[in-house]
């Protein structure tokens, strides 16, 4: 078998003349526009034509990426894992795909000697991949929800896994299945970066703050991986799934964000101590170059990136994007007000629900220098002016566009709160400094 690097956590997975596309997002301009590749990919939908077979393993647009797939032949069928909740499995045949749902850890011929197992990585908890919203939905108490998955390729002698965006403590209990079932694993796709809002999104004291949240986070992540790797012990290992780059007027926070280059990944993981160099070897490839199970031989050397190259990219292309809500026109406060009584009402069910009470103060910035103050005690919300937003002692502020917030309001379907966080379109300036995840978690759900 052979992989070739596409971008970011999209590969190309090839065996004799099978070919099978992963969370192929090769477009930019993913969640509502902020997401862009670099280097830039050179996209060509006629390329993908011959591809048999695409493998998306979760609903995050840089794997769902809806402009990328709408650009496919749609006669290529989709495999993705039995989720309870049928959300992408709907999403992906509303572009014209048929899907093949996959029960989890059920090993699977796709064709000829090829087979393919979706395995489920639940125990979801945002604080290890440091999305604070998590993923927007009610978590079932059993079973499989739509999380993330990873997913193991293999001919009957060489096995490929991939493990894409699940955080290693979320998904152990399936990579032990992995190690269990598989007598020896080949290659390891795995991710070495975070794609959270923390720490560029946050309102932290100067830059040494900052540094210091993206070294506590970028080695969260290198752990990771590590934990992957002496798990499974794979012969040789890929980072990947954590390239991206921030477009329009948010590329200022690029420098704040804790995400390293892959040639940074790749330096770390062949110095560390935490891996045995002598079991499992790590490799980079150049986009669309391949590496060779078989010959254990890759297409090219790997070319490191111009970081010089890159921010002049940024600042000349990437810089002048307009996100998706900034075509639309900005909402009158009275607008927001109409959405708020009914937004107010399923926030306040999800909060009873959990049973969550807290005296810790939620401010969202409204049009025309307003705030809303929302209560997690049944006391309903108030619409505060800028000035009394600053009176508050405990309290947790986002600022955002208000395009964008008209869109949150309006449900699901138009935006969500998760997918927000993930592009960098939401500030937050908070105190303490402590994370409180069922304010998040409550807040998924105030929308119509």
């Amino acid at each position: 078998m052979k992989v070739k690097f596409l971008s970011s956590a999209c590969v190309e997975i090839i065996h004799d003349d099978v070919k099978i596309l992963c969370d192929p997002w090769l477009i930019d301009g993913e969640y509502y526009g902020s997401w862009a590749h670099y280097p830039p990919f050179d996209f060509d939908p006629n390329y993908f034509d011959d591809i048999d077979f695409i493998y998306i393993s979760h609903q995050h647009p840089d794997h769902f990426s809806v402009k990328t797939l709408s650009k496919l032949n749609k006669k290529i069928p989709v495999y993705i894992h039995n989720y309870h909740y049928k959300f992408l499995k709907n999403q992906i045949e509303s572009l014209g795909f048929s899907v093949i749902e996959l029960d989890h850890n059920v090993r699977t011929n796709v064709k000829n000697d090829l087979f393919i197992n979706i395995l489920a990585a639940d125990n979801c908890n945002p604080e290890l991949c440091y999305k604070f919203f998590g993923c927007g939905m009610k978590e079932k108490p059993s079973g499989s929800t739509y999380n993330d998955t990873m997913c193991v390729i293999d001919d009957g002698n060489e096995v490929i896994v991939n493990t894409n965006d699940c955080p290693f403590p979320l998904a152990k209990t399936s990579a032990k299945l992995i190690k269990q079932k598989y007598r020896a694993i080949n290659l390891l796709l795995v991710g070495y970066n975070s794609a959270g809002p923390y720490p560029q999104c946050f309102e932290l004291n100067g830059d040494a703050d900052y540094r210091s949240a993206q070294q506590t986070v970028t080695q969260k992540f290198f752990k990771y991986a590590e934990g992957y790797v002496n798990l499974l012990q794979p012969a040789f290992f890929l980072p990947f799934a954590g390239r991206y780059t921030l477009a329009g007027k948010n590329h200022i926070l690029n420098d704040k964000r804790a995400a390293v280059e892959l040639e940074d990944a790749y330096n770390h993981f062949t110095t560390s101590e935490n891996i045995d160099k002598n079991l499992s070897k790590c490799i980079i490839l150049n986009s669309k170059d391949s590496f060779d199970l078989k010959t254990e031989a890759s297409t090219a050397s790997y070319i490191p990136i111009n970081l010089d190259a890159k921010k002049l990219y940024i600042k000349n292309i990437l810089s002048k994007t307009k996100y998706d809500y900034e075509y639309l026109p900005t909402p009158k406060l009275e607008t927001i007000k109409n959405l708020l009584d009914d937004s107010y009402s399923r926030f306040n069910r999800a909060r009873k629900e959990l049973q969550f009470s807290t005296d810790t103060n939620l401010l969202i910035q409204l049009p025309e220098n307003f705030y809303l103050l929302l209560s997690f005690d049944d006391a309903g919300f108030k619409i505060i002016n800028k000035n009394m937003s600053e009176q508050f002692e405990k309290f947790v502020k986002i600022d955002l566009d208000p395009r964008l917030l008209h869109l949150l309001l309006q449900g699901p379907k138009f935006a969500n709160w998760n997918n927000c966080e993930v592009g960098s379109h939401l500030k937050f300036k908070r105190n303490p400094d402590s994370y409180e995840s069922a304010i998040y978690y409550c807040l998924n759900f105030f929308h119509v």
